[in-house]
């Protein structure tokens, strides 16, 4: 009996994606281990010139949207003159935190609200509200090598250690008792970060490695609590850079009208006195003043003239 056999032809499919990663994943068990470079800045703000490449020049000439930040930011640092600019160094910020944030930062600055004085009969100018803008590090660090008001040394020292994203806070005044206002705005929305023990640190790596409660199943997935932090880098005010603990001084100073009205009376304080002298001698004590400076003179010219 003679079997006849058939042969199937069966279409051949394209991997699924699934598929193609677990095949790409198996090819790279057998590759040798190599070290993972990581891609990340290990600085925060860059103010060092970079190396000249084959048809770069100097200064950097920006088109697009990079034209309108870097305009953007070089019309922030030219406002540095008279007012404070605050440089923030944030992390895990979420939107709502983010938006929570600008909110707490206004409500602050309309309680402390400096007073502004207008020309008599004229209107008084509405002060603006503070603006804090999240800025991109490398187009600013440009912006910081055209601005010649500062010094980047300073702003080396003030970014030295730090890495990660940046923030800038723009105020319309100086005013002291505003800047406080603000900082201690920032402990209250965004409090610092407690330092982890060892026990907490040795208990996050056990339980990261160690097995599933129900192997085989999938892991419920549970919400990331985000822990958003927020830290004074420095402020940068008539192109000098201050460092945090100078901003602290600079918040318990008293507020520039009342520095006015000090400076004034410690340079009328010689004239107050001469004239409070001089009516306190009015009438029968100016007489006897001058009539015991002339006794005290005439006793001084017996002593010096010769026997």
């Amino acid at each position: 009996m003679l079997v006849a056999t058939t042969r199937r032809l069966v279409p051949i499919q394209r991997l699924s994606s699934s598929a193609t990663a677990l095949c790409s994943s198996s090819q790279a068990d057998l590759r040798p281990n190599l070290p993972n470079y990581a891609s990340s800045r290990s600085y925060a703000l860059s103010v060092i010139p970079p190396k000249i490449a084959k048809g770069m020049t100097l200064p950097r000439h920006f088109t697009g949207k990079k034209a309108f930040q870097y305009n953007w930011y070089m019309r922030i640092l030219n406002s540095s003159a008279n007012s404070p600019l605050l440089f923030l160094f944030h992390n895990d910020f979420t939107a709502q935190k983010l938006i929570k944030l600008r909110r707490d930062i206004s409500a602050a600055a309309m309680r402390s609200k400096p007073s502004v004085v207008s020309p008599a009969g004229a209107p008084e100018e509405p002060v603006p509200e503070p603006l804090l803008t999240v800025i991109r590090s490398s187009i600013f660090g440009a912006a910081l090598r055209d601005f010649p008001a500062v010094d980047n040394d300073d702003v080396i020292r003030m970014t030295a250690g730090v890495s990660g994203a940046l923030a800038i806070l723009s105020l319309p005044v100086l005013d002291p008792p505003q800047l406080k206002a603000v900082l201690r705005t920032f402990g209250r929305t965004v409090p610092p970060r407690k330092a982890k023990t060892k026990e907490e640190l040795q208990k996050e790596i056990v339980e990261k490695n160690a097995d599933p409660a129900n192997p085989g199943r999938r892991v419920k997935r549970v919400k990331q609590v985000v822990d958003p932090e927020l830290r004074v880098l420095g402020v940068l005010l008539d192109g000098q850079i201050l460092l945090p603990d100078r901003v602290k001084d600079l918040a318990e100073l008293p507020t520039l009208q009342t520095l006015r009205e000090q400076l004034v009376g410690l340079l009328s304080s010689p004239g107050t006195q001469l004239a409070m002298t001089l009516s306190e001698a009015s009438g029968g004590r100016l007489a006897r003043t001058l009539e015991g400076l002339k006794n005290g003179l005439e006793e001084t010219a017996e002593h010096v003239s010769p026997p």
